[in-house]
């Protein structure tokens, strides 16, 4: 008798590449957080179901971040594997059209550049997208 065994369940998760003035936007979730409170990451979140991609980045800037957001292409994408799941991160060029920033979800919000991005702690998944931005700009 064989036994099926199921494929554990990829959740997809948007990552917004927000860049302004040649500074990347980066967000600290709040410390209170149980996954990766603490950790900086690039705004975004779980694509719902019957969600595109872009329309869950829009969608979730506008309720993390209060901005509106046109989003533009698909720049880089990875998977990850944690313990609690298989998350796929899209990571999106995203441009701010509107709203005053006011953070929601996140405890802080810096301005950097692809370089100093090395001096904050993301979560594993994240290190891809820097590693994609930092020698696609060299």
């Amino acid at each position: 008798m064989s036994t099926i065994v199921e494929s554990p369940k990829i959740v997809r998760v948007t990552a917004a590449i927000l860049e302004q003035e040649g500074k990347i936007l980066i967000a600290q979730r709040k410390s209170e957080d149980d996954l990766f409170g603490g950790l900086w990451e690039f705004p975004g979140g779980k694509i719902e179901e019957g969600e595109t991609p872009e329309e869950c980045m829009a969608r979730e800037l506008k309720e993390e971040l209060n901005i509106e957001v046109e989003v533009g292409e698909l720049i880089t994408s990875n998977k990850h594997k944690y313990p609690h799941g298989i998350f796929e991160l899209l990571a999106y060029a995203v441009k701010h059209i509107s709203g005053v920033f006011i953070l929601h979800d996140h405890d802080e919000i810096k301005w950097v550049t692809i370089d100093e991005m090395t001096n904050f702690e993301f979560p594993p998944a994240d290190t891809p997208i820097i590693n994609y931005l930092k020698y696609s700009n060299d």
